[in-house]
């Protein structure tokens, strides 16, 4: 039975960095359609402009999106070391499993 326990609490490990780094890639992706749908903007409204003033210059060549903010990737670590102690509390994890997956994590 305690090796059934250690394989569900392994999945569960995994599905939660599974999930975290989903999450990361989603929002890295909504921002450049984002940056993408302002661009377009940008251009449809300099072509509506009347011909009598002269356009703007245009915006700068896209620069690459923001990498997810340092406080994000530690709020999730810090969450999925919650998730460890808990199992580890339940005693679903061994001593050794949980600093194995801790070391893990913060490497």
């Amino acid at each position: 039975m305690p090796g059934l326990l250690r394989g569900v609490a392994r999945t569960a490990v995994v599905a939660g960095t599974a999930t975290a780094v989903s999450n990361r890639v989603s929002r890295r992706q909504t921002g450049r359609w984002a940056q993408q749908d302002y661009e377009q903007q940008q251009q449809q409204q300099q072509y509506a402009q009347p011909q009598q003033q002269p356009a703007p210059p245009p915006p700068p060549a896209s620069a690459p999106a923001p990498a997810p903010a340092a406080g994000d990737d530690m709020t999730n670590k810090i969450d999925q070391l919650k998730q460890l102690a808990d199992l580890k509390t339940q005693g679903v994890l061994t001593d050794e499993e949980f600093e194995a997956q801790k070391r893990r994590l913060l490497s």
